[in-house]
């Protein structure tokens, strides 16, 4: 478990927006203002320290903690059960809205596949901040110097490559694999797969050779093409992205069908009421539109895809209904 907390940040954006915000509140009946936090605001993590939630986690903390009147946020990751461990933490404190947890792909594969028991209709949604593209990846030594080669390597013989994937089975990265499988004409239930408890811990191994090809985000990858410590042999994105990943070749680019990208926000435990949720929708709503927060989303090669409570829980519906499709296609799960 790693507990943080941080000192707000000092440029004042998004402090005059929330004034802004606590203005026009002002003016509206009593009902729309009866919840804000009177406490500690504890943030889970649905994984270990170092990977995309967390980075996601920490970057979120540092606005927080920059409005005005806004208790602590401290972040605790509670790794392990493919996120599951977090969300029931949070969900055991129904009714309290100073309980937040990241949400990811991860909250709706883990029911389809059967990896838990807690469904995402238990929890209350709150948002989506963002989308986020698979960079798949070994390290700058390795004899595969592309997406191609990896296929080639995958026709010849499946088990002949081991991947290494966070924080479970069924998810964004899962799914990247069994896409590329099937373009090698495999089936993906043949891919030698190990998961890892988070994306900093599964990147530490991939790096010390204990798996060839590492499946996760791109915003990961960055800095180790950067620095030459990886080769990237194809990112999920349906055309080459800016910035950073230009030079980054996508697997449709190589003739490969692997096209799809992750998405993540946050949630709370089950029961909030309608003040509560509004207070985060309003909230996460400022925060989306400060100048600071579309450069983080340029660093970490995030997707802008804002969504509040409301559509986040429609939105969950129907990725339900699509993530079944292709986990069943891909083979994970059985139809």
């Amino acid at each position: 478990m790693t507990e943080s907390n941080v000192r707000p940040r000092s440029n004042g954006v998004l402090p005059a927006l929330w004034v802004v915000l606590f203005a026009g509140i002002a003016a509206v009946p009593a009902l729309a203002q009866e919840w804000k936090p009177e406490r500690n605001i504890e943030m889970v993590v649905s994984s270990g320290a170092g990977g995309a939630a967390d980075r996601s986690a920490r970057t979120i903390q540092k606005f927080l903690q920059d409005i005005p009147g806004m208790p602590s946020v401290v972040v605790n990751n509670k790794p392990g059960g493919s996120g599951t461990v977090a969300w029931t933490y949070v969900n055991q404190h129904p009714g309290d809205g100073h309980y937040i947890s990241t949400l990811n792909t991860a909250l709706v594969s883990n029911q389809i596949v059967g990896l838990s028991t807690l469904r995402y209709q238990d929890i209350t949604p709150l948002n989506i901040l963002m989308h986020e593209y698979v960079a798949v990846w070994v390290r700058s030594g390795s004899t595969l110097m592309s997406g191609k080669d990896l296929v080639a390597r995958l026709k010849q013989d499946p088990g002949s490559v081991s991947f290494g994937i966070s924080p479970a089975r069924g998810n964004q990265n899962h799914i990247v694999l069994g896409m590329i499988a099937r373009a090698a004409g495999i089936d993906p239930r043949l891919l030698k797969i190990v998961v890892y408890s988070s994306g900093g811990a599964g990147t530490t191994a991939a790096l010390g050779g204990h798996v060839e090809v590492w499946a996760g985000t791109a915003g990961n990858a960055l800095p180790l093409v950067q620095d030459g410590r990886i080769r990237i042999l194809g990112i999920s994105a349906p055309q080459r992205q800016a910035g950073g990943f230009a030079a980054v070749p996508t697997f449709r680019e190589q003739g490969i069908d692997a096209v799809y990208s992750a998405w993540r926000g946050f949630l709370a435990p089950g029961k909030l009421t309608s003040a509560q949720t509004a207070f985060w929708d309003r909230t996460f709503a400022s925060i989306v539109e400060d100048a600071d927060w579309k450069a983080e989303l340029e660093k970490n090669a995030w997707g802008r895809e804002f969504k509040g409570a409301a559509e986040t829980r429609k939105f969950l519906e129907s990725e339900h209904k699509l993530l079944e499709k292709i986990l069943a296609d891909l083979g994970i799960v059985k139809r």
